[in-house]
């Protein structure tokens, strides 16, 4: 998960990005000690070495209403009971939350749908989105339905 090399572990979490360029060099030593691996998560503003790095790229989208309860859940999950108590973790949990329901927002100036349909249109590999709030499985399965072994189609 690129949040793994994206934020310092700090408590709470989330709070201090690590500098691009060590977060890019420690990335990519991982990402080229294994043969084949899965990155998940945003590279965006991670610069143009990821845009021809991959042999495959999966695009998740789920419906709004649901992404938004996924994360408020998510965020329940993390915060346990200071996000009801402590109010630095309550404040930046809304603010969070405030963020992110922005995603779909077409003139929203943070990360959003716009932000990575434009990075995908970059990227060199194949890119296979998958819309809706399927299972893993049913992921799974259109996934292996689609991808050619070879990468040379979807």
């Amino acid at each position: 998960d690129v949040d793994d090399f994206y934020w310092k572990k700090t408590e709470p979490p989330f709070q201090t990005k690590i500098p691009l360029a060590e977060r890019n060099a420690m990335l990519w030593k991982a990402f080229n000690a294994v043969e084949s691996s899965i990155v998940s998560g945003s590279l965006v503003s991670w610069g143009a070495l990821w845009e021809t790095a991959f042999d495959l790229a999966i695009f998740l989208r789920l419906p709004a209403v649901v992404r938004m309860e996924r994360l408020r859940a998510r965020e329940r999950f993390r915060h346990g009971e200071k996000l009801e108590t402590d109010e630095t973790v309550k404040s930046i949990s809304k603010a969070f939350l405030e963020w992110a329901s922005h995603y779909d927002n077409p003139i929203f100036k943070g990360r959003s749908l716009a932000v990575h349909k434009r990075w995908m249109e970059k990227l060199t590999c194949p890119v296979l989105e998958i819309s809706g709030d399927l299972t893993n499985d049913e992921r799974k399965q259109l996934v292996l339905q689609n991808y050619d072994r070879d990468l040379r189609s979807f």
